[in-house]
């Protein structure tokens, strides 16, 4: 049974964006309002460890890293959401994760893990990778290629020397437990986050100059996903 995709920008006119976010990450939708690129959104629900152990196990002797996890997560997500769909659109998956010396760090899902991982990461610099897979479920007609591709942005990300005091405070928010890393930069962790090193959309979950080549490959622009607003305030999509 197919799912309703919530949109994120419609007008009037019955506008319906083209792009759909596999993902109910404030962030992401931030950052792409931000760019003024229309999306819906429909959020899905994967057994992400029962993927990871299935495609490790398949893997062997060749660990995959913590890049291709990230990919594969988004792969998953952007062909549910793809399968959920009613279709018509550019299906966008995201995951995310930090690596620190050369181990994955996921959601903490737990205050006791995320204060463990603050203790480690605290003045310290880690490698934030962000995945990104797109679905093109357009109707050939409306110039839909079928393609399936993707591709991992990553940067460094530099911590604060935090206190004990301020790890435990964080960690009380409930903020980390949730989010791939431990921390947002764009939320409450912002003051603990000194540097970024790379695309810094990535670090919030979804790289918009990655977004740009990944459209360009399926014959698309960013600008053919932008919502603009007329002079008279009306909205007009690219």
């Amino acid at each position: 049974m197919s799912t309703a995709p919530v949109s994120a920008a419609a007008t009037e006119d019955g506008f319906e964006p083209l792009l759909l976010l596999a993902s109910a990450s404030q962030g992401r939708r931030h950052v792409l309002e931000g760019a003024r690129i229309a999306h819906s959104t429909l959020p899905v629900d994967l057994d992400e460890a029962a993927i990871l152990a299935a495609a490790r196990e398949a893997a062997g002797e060749e660990p995959l890293t913590a890049a291709e996890e990230v990919l594969l997560l988004a792969r998953e997500k952007a062909q549910a959401a793809t399968t959920r769909s009613e279709g018509g659109y550019v299906v966008l998956g995201c995951d995310s994760m930090l690596e620190l010396d050369g181990e994955a760090i996921g959601k903490p899902h737990t205050a006791e893990v995320a204060v463990e991982r603050w203790h480690r990461l605290r003045g310290r610099t880690a490698v934030l990778h962000s995945g990104h897979w797109i679905v093109d479920d357009r109707d050939e007609e409306d110039g839909g290629t079928g393609a399936t591709v993707g591709a991992t942005a990553s940067c460094e990300v530099t911590f604060a020397a935090v206190t004990d005091e301020e790890i435990e405070a964080y960690v009380e928010t409930g903020e980390p437990l949730g989010v791939a890393g431990a921390f947002t930069i764009d939320g409450i962790a912002g003051p603990f986050v000194t540097g970024v090193d790379g695309d810094p959309h990535a670090v919030v979950g979804l790289s918009l100059p990655l977004l740009r080549e990944l459209l360009a490959g399926i014959g698309l622009t960013v600008m053919d996903l932008w919502e603009l607003p007329e002079a008279d305030g009306d909205a007009v999509s690219g």
